[in-house]
């Protein structure tokens, strides 16, 4: 597995990035050589915030920690990721779809930030992500969902071959919303 480390608001010094690197080594035995973790290492204030994003071929692996050490934010983060990618296999073992996480090719993904602009709007976009789209059923949509923490999730639904939102709803059941081009 590749990583890209980078920081935000903070020097990536070697032992730093040794470290990262070797906390997410344990995540190799999961996940393919072709993938590329996307770390971000960033200080705000007093809180240190590790973000983890793993994109693989129809699962994003996300894991997200804020604490007062930046050593402890890594390990938690790690954790959780180790979490998400236990889950994730027992529903693949349960519905018996997909050979494993280990087989799964890496999806490409960018993410790039868009901090720097001074345009004071009311409705100002300061973030912008871009995706590859897997026809997936509904109920892997939610799936998905879940295993990200969201509360939506954005697919190609492979029945309807149209593009659909699925969301949580506050009294605990989910929601689709499908376009119409009349």
């Amino acid at each position: 597995m590749k990583m890209d480390i980078r920081g935000r608001n903070i020097e990536i010094t070697d032992a730093l990035k040794d470290y990262t690197t070797k906390r997410l080594s344990k995540l190799e035995k999961y996940i393919d050589d072709a993938s590329t973790a996307q770390v971000v290492l960033s200080v705000e204030g007093e809180r240190h915030k590790v973000e983890v994003t793993i994109p693989l071929n129809g699962v994003i692996l996300r894991g997200e920690v804020a604490g007062e050490d930046m050593y402890a934010s890594i390990d938690l983060v790690v954790e959780k990721l180790e979490k998400q990618i236990e889950k994730h296999k027992t529903k693949l073992y349960r519905s018996h779809r997909g050979a494993g996480l280990k087989k799964a090719v890496a999806d490409e993904i960018q993410r790039e930030l868009d901090e720097k602009n001074d345009t004071p709007d009311k409705f100002k976009i300061v973030r912008t992500k871009r995706f590859a789209l897997k026809p997936m059923d509904e109920e892997e949509a939610i799936m998905q969902m879940n295993l990200l923490g969201h509360t939506f999730f954005v697919f190609y639904n492979a029945q309807t071959e149209e593009v659909n939102v699925v969301y949580k709803r506050k009294d605990g059941n989910y929601g689709l919303i499908e376009p119409d081009f009349d």
